[in-house]
Formats: structure tokens, sequence, C-alpha cells
């Protein structure tokens, strides 16, 4: 991997694992990239410390997603997205979408590839306050050549969709989405965002 931790600005560190499941370093740098952009992690109760926040987290940046091969893929049941293009305004997409992103839970049960964990993630959205937990289980996969992630499967309640119609729909998704959500152009601009 070209870049070290600490150049990425990776928060989630503590990276929680199943009795008798290790990371390597690179795997601990992937799975924690992964969190951050997805997930804003609070404990009730705890003040938050810099390590404890981040893709899931809801938390991307372009330095992040330079750990994503540029034809990596993103799905989960709303969603296949497929190449640069059309992965990072999906991350982007969740500052747009949601005013909280709670990660709940989370622990690494395979430090194999795909890197396998188990998810659980409190969202509010943005403007209605309509809140939701989904219970995830995570896939990694990634190119051990190259260190970078090749695709990520966030299965709600452990599943992706099967249907044609469902799968047409996730596709349509993957197409719009960087329509509407706007990716920085440079790690300037990123920062302005407050992504670094």
């Amino acid at each position: 991997m070209s870049s070290g931790t600490g150049d990425l600005n990776i928060e989630n560190t503590n990276i929680k694992t199943a009795s008798g499941v290790s990371l390597d370093e690179q795997q601990r740098t992937l799975v924690g990239s992964v969190l951050d952009v997805s997930v804003h992690y609070r404990t009730p109760g705890v003040l938050q410390t810099s390590d404890q926040n981040q893709l899931f987290a809801g938390r991307p940046s372009l330095k992040k997603l330079q750990l994503w091969d540029d034809e990596g893929v993103f799905e989960d049941p709303i969603t296949k997205a497929v190449g640069r293009k059309q992965y990072e305004p999906q991350w982007y997409g969740l500052q747009a979408a949601f005013s909280e992103i709670e990660r709940l839970h989370h622990e690494v049960t395979s430090g194999g590839n795909p890197i396998a964990m188990d998810l659980r993630t409190r969202y509010v959205v943005k403007g209605i306050g309509k809140e939701q937990t989904i219970d995830s289980k995570i896939n990694i996969f990634y190119d051990k050549a190259t260190g970078k992630i090749t695709k990520v499967e966030d299965k709600w309640d452990g599943k992706l969709p099967d249907s044609s119609f469902q799968n047409a729909f996730r596709k349509i998704n993957a197409v719009t989405v960087p329509k509407m959500v706007g990716v920085p152009k440079s790690n300037e601009e990123d920062a302005k965002l407050g992504n670094q």
C-alpha cells in the first residue's frame, strides 16, 4: 500500500475482532477506511475522540478512496456502483441524505479475503427525521498485490437483492446518484468539507 495510515487520517483505528480473528496492518487500514466513510461512531454518554469517527461514518475523503481500485464495486440493497465515478458519489451522498449516522456495533468475523464484518448502524434521514437501524454483513474484497479494495458488499440483514426488478433499480441508482452528488475535485476542496 502506497500511503501510510497517518497520511490517510484514518480515524477508526480501534478495530474490534471476534475471538480468534486477527488482521494484518493492511487489513486494519482497509477496515478502518471503510468504517470511516460509512458511519459516525457515537457511544452514548461518552465524549468522542478522533479515533472513534469516519466511509461507513459518512466521512469519506479522496485520500481514503484512493485505497479503492478504479474499477472497484460497492453494492448494497439500493445500489450496485461499479467504478470510481459511481462508487465515490455513493459515499459522499451519505452526508447529503442523513443528518446522523451512528455505528452502534462492529466486529470483524473473518480476516480472510473477503474480510467479513458485522455492522449495526443507526441512520436519521435528513429533513424528515426518520430513524432506521440496519444490521449488515459487510464483505471487503481486496487485491493483495496492490492493497486496494476491489469490492465492498453491504448486505442488510445478511442479504443482497436477487430479483431482476430490484437489480434494475440498483443499477439506475448507481447512475443517477453521481448526477446529483458532487465529489470534491481536490484535497483542498475535500478539506473545506471537513473530510480530511
